[in-house]
């Protein structure tokens, strides 16, 4: 079983043509992305990578610690905030 991950940047909506374009070329979120797609959680230490076959699974730990470094740039670290923080950005 796989965890639960979000949606493809590249994917096509209605308008704008991609999720992708919602967000700005200078955005901070696009270094994130990169520096934590390129990291190996493994061995960074987090110990829940690979999914366990039963019950229901977990989010990426990829996408919750781009979430988290997003939030501690912006001093941003209740659910709250972070879902306000979120729809800035996209919106």
């Amino acid at each position: 079983m796989a965890h639960i991950s979000g949606f493809e940047r590249d994917q096509l909506l209605l308008l704008p043509e991609a999720v992708d374009d919602y967000v700005g070329s200078d955005n901070p979120v696009r270094f994130i992305d990169a520096f934590v797609d390129g990291l190996d959680l493994v061995e960074a230490g987090f110990a829940r990578v690979q999914p366990k076959a039963t019950g229901r699974p977990g989010y990426a730990p990829g996408d919750l610690l781009k979430l988290y470094i997003y939030g501690y740039l912006n001093r941003v670290l209740n659910i709250l905030g972070m879902d306000k923080m979120m729809a800035a950005v996209v919106a």
